[in-house]
């Protein structure tokens, strides 16, 4: 694969990269060049982790040396799952089945257990000069990243060392590229400004959306787009605000039936995200529009632009792209949910995960 064709891969589907020009001057080198994510094992997966998934797939593809961070103490830092380590550990590896089921084969990347770094000295170190290299108000602000307000590390001071944690994480695997949503950019932008201090390459900051959850959102005044990203994202933490990947067809249609979807509006409608980020973001996908003739009849969109170009214009109602969506959800989703529901250890971590949010 030429440089140009790794390039168009690894961009796709992003947002945001910072930088474009560095990202191809290093593909330019020759160099493997090496990538992470770092995600929460916060819970169940809903949907709109498939972006970040479908994104690992390309990423490996073009020949990226790629590392999953399963940040089970940052998690423990945000409270998740009542910060249980042992449900945590129970949501990565549930993260990692499901990254298997779409495709991620286990030997293609390199799962990092959050432990294997806190457990050297090197790597407090490091986390310690970034925090000597940065601002307290510049850490607090990036208190985003962990879906919490500024004012969130005045009740538990572990807070304000976990965007250092993130920044460390970065410099400690030595990596060119950081891949996250939107809502992460404050530690990647970070981790690029603190980086010519220690000594640390900066890394290349790959951004890719965020579904927003199926309550809606709306525009705040003066926020910053990571903020707005973060305050409306997706959350299975708000019971009906998600669609989990391992959801029935039933389940799926009656969720977004219920979804806010309001007509020709698109900003924070997540019905025309999922079409759009998600299903239109599959190569060759096509939405079938199942309607009687007195309202148009049948129609095929072959992409996302036609479908918004309609909906903004009134020629679809809302009812029909609901519908449409479900059921191009349900059908990617199938064999997802058929691999996790048949693999014994993805569905006991689904059913104590479960069982114990509804505790």
């Amino acid at each position: 694969m030429d440089v140009e064709s790794r390039f168009n891969l690894i961009v796709r589907g992003t947002v945001e990269v910072v930088t474009p020009e560095e990202l191809r001057a290093k593909l330019e080198t020759g160099e493997r060049l090496k990538g992470y994510i770092g995600f929460e094992p916060s819970g169940l997966i809903h949907v709109g982790w498939l972006i970040w998934m479908f994104k690992v797939k390309d990423l490996v593809e073009a020949g990226v040396d790629f590392r999953v961070l399963e940040a089970t103490w940052h998690a423990f830092i945000n409270d998740k799952l009542g910060g249980d380590m042992r449900l945590i550990r129970k949501a990565a590896l549930l993260t990692r089945k499901t990254l298997e089921a779409i495709g991620v084969e286990p030997g293609s990347v390199r799962y990092v257990d959050a432990e294997e770094l806190a457990s050297d000295k090197d790597y407090w170190a490091l986390v310690l000069r970034v925090l000597k290299s940065a601002t307290l108000a510049r850490v607090r602000r990036a208190l985003t990243i962990m879906g919490r307000r500024a004012d969130e590390a005045e009740l538990d001071a572990s807070k304000i060392v976990y965007p250092a944690m993130q920044v460390g994480d970065i410099f400690y695997m030595d990596l060119d590229i950081a891949l996250g949503g939107m809502d992460q950019r404050k530690a990647h932008m970070l981790a690029r400004d603190v980086a010519p201090k220690l000594g640390r390459k900066k890394p290349i900051a790959l951004h890719t959306p965020l579904i927003t959850g199926l309550s809606g959102g709306k525009r705040m005044e003066a926020a910053e787009v990571d903020e707005l990203y973060a305050a409306f994202k997706m959350s299975k933490s708000k019971p009906g605000d998600a669609i989990l990947v391992h959801d029935s067809p039933e389940e799926i249609r009656e969720k977004i039936r219920r979804a806010y979807c309001p007509a020709r509006v698109v900003e924070f409608n997540p019905v025309m995200e999922i079409a759009k980020y998600i299903l239109f973001a599959r190569p060759g996908f096509v939405l079938h529009v199942e309607r009687p003739a007195k309202y148009g009849g049948p129609v095929d969109y072959h992409s996302y632009a036609d479908l918004e170009r309609d909906y903004v214009e009134g020629r679809l109602h809302p009812l029909d792209l609901k519908n449409a969506v479900a059921d191009a959800l349900a059908k990617l989703l199938e064999p997802i949910r058929r691999a996790l529901l048949s693999d014994p250890e993805a569905r006991r971590a689904i059913e104590e995960i479960r069982q114990a949010s509804s505790a």
